[in-house]
C-alpha cells in the first residue's frame, strides 16, 4: 500500500524538551526530599505526566493522595512551561526543516502524535504550527502511549488508514504506539533500544524522505 502520511512525535524528534522536563522533575523531587538522575529519567519519556508523577513518587517511596498528585502535577507543569516557554526557532532538532521541506515536495499529508498538552504551545513557540495537517495533543486522547490511540486519532483525522501512515518516534513506548496502531514505524535514536522499529537512524538529519518511502513501501 502507498504511503499517504507521516505522523511526528514532537518530543525527541522535533525538538528536544526532555531536558526542561528532567529539570522541572527533579526539582519536584527535590522539594519532596529525594532526587532523581538523568538515567531514571529515561524511562519518563513519552509517559504521561500523572504515569510520570506516579513513577517518581514510587521511586521516593512516597504515597499521596489524588488531590496532592495533582497539585504537584501542576506545579511540575508550571515550572516546565517557564522553561519552553523562552524556546524560539533555534530549538527546532538539525535537519527538521529540510526534512520537512521533502515531506511537503513528496506532496505528504503530516499529523503530530504527541501526549504532551502543551504542543500546540511549543509549535507556535518555534515556528511549526502550519507545519501539520491535523495536531493530536494531549487534551485529544483518552490514552498515553503506548496505547496507539494518539496515532490512529492523526490517522482518522487525516483520512487515511494506518497502513498508509509512517510514525517517527523516538522513545520505546512510542515505537510500541506506532507497532501497535498498525503503521511503518522510524525509530530515531539507538537500534539497541528502538528494537521494534522498522528503520532506525540516529535523527531526521541523517534520513531522506524517499529512503523512508522505499522501505516503508515495500
Amino acid at each position: 500500500m502507498s504511503i499517504k502520511a507521516f505522523l511526528f512525535d514532537l518530543d525527541g524528534v522535533i525538538v528536544d524538551t526532555a531536558i526542561y522536563h528532567y529539570q522541572a522533575w527533579k526539582r519536584l523531587a527535590n522539594e519532596l526530599g529525594f532526587d532523581i538522575s538523568e538515567e531514571f529519567n529515561e524511562q519518563l519519556k513519552g509517559v504521561s505526566r500523572m504515569e510520570s508523577l506516579d513513577l517518581i513518587l514510587a521511586h521516593g517511596g512516597l504515597t499521596l493522595s489524588d488531590d496532592k498528585k495533582n497539585e504537584l502535577a501542576t506545579q511540575k507543569n508550571q515550572w516546565y512551561l517557564e522553561l519552553v516557554s523562552r524556546m524560539t526557532s533555534d530549538d527546532i532538532l538539525p535537519g527538521v526543516p529540510a526534512f520537512f521541506a521533502q515531506v511537503r515536495q513528496a506532496g505528504l499529508l503530516t499529523a503530530l502524535g504527541s501526549v504532551s498538552k502543551n504542543a500546540p504551545m511549543i509549535l507556535e513557540r518555534i515556528g511549526m504550527s502550519d507545519a501539520f495537517d491535523a495536531i493530536i495533543d494531549g487534551t485529544k486522547i483518552s490514552k498515553g502511549k503506548p496505547d496507539p490511540e494518539v496515532f490512529t486519532k492523526g490517522a482518522a483525522e487525516l483520512g487515511v488508514s494506518p497502513a498508509e501512515c509512517v510514525v517517527f518516534e523516538d522513545a520505546v513506548a512510542g515505537v510500541e504506539a506506532g507497532k501497535r496502531g498498525g503503521m511503518f514505524v522510524v525509530g530515531l535514536g539507538s537500534s539497541d533500544v528502538l528494537t521494534q522499529a522498522d528503520l532506525v537512524a540516529p535523527s531526521l538529519e541523517t534520513l531522506t524522505v524517499e529512503q523512508v518511502l522505499e522501505k516503508a513501501s515495500v
